[in-house]
């Protein structure tokens, strides 16, 4: 039995150059396995949360913290999960970067557009004290 490996052509290869390195935007234009591969050939952390079963903020919290293996006590509130996408990080070491994913972050009443923009809020502050470090930090979401 052969196997063939089909390689991509090089202009289909997504490079985070192309995508500026502090920002969080819509997933839109991106596939995941795309944004996972330039992250890997990057040399930067990738992280993946799917909130397609989350219905309320702590089903959020509770998937992102156990998505990103992050300690249980980041599923208890926004300020927590702030905290560790920044400090613990930059004190553990240099860091080389990150590509954020949040996929189908849920759209209902118990987690409202109030919420989702506080969601959001959080990692725009990632965003900007990693920007200060010079350290590239990106986030692509997608609602529910």
């Amino acid at each position: 039995m052969t196997t063939t490996t089909i390689e991509r052509p090089a202009e289909m290869t997504l490079s985070l150059r192309a995508v500026r390195p502090n920002i969080v935007q819509s997933i839109r234009a991106f596939r995941v396995n795309d944004l996972q591969e330039a992250a890997h050939a990057a040399g930067q952390h990738f992280l993946y949360a799917n909130l397609g079963n989350a219905q309320t903020k702590q089903d959020v919290l509770d998937l992102i913290a156990q998505q990103f293996t992050f300690p249980a006590h980041v599923g208890k509130n926004f300020d927590a999960l702030y905290d560790c996408m920044t400090d613990p990080l930059h004190k553990s070491g240099p860091q080389p970067g990150f590509v954020v994913v949040l996929e189908q972050i849920p759209a209902n009443t118990k987690f409202d557009k109030e919420a989702r923009e506080q969601l959001l809020d959080i990692f725009r502050d990632a965003s900007d004290y990693w920007g200060d470090r010079k350290i590239p930090f990106r986030c692509f979401y997608s609602f529910l």
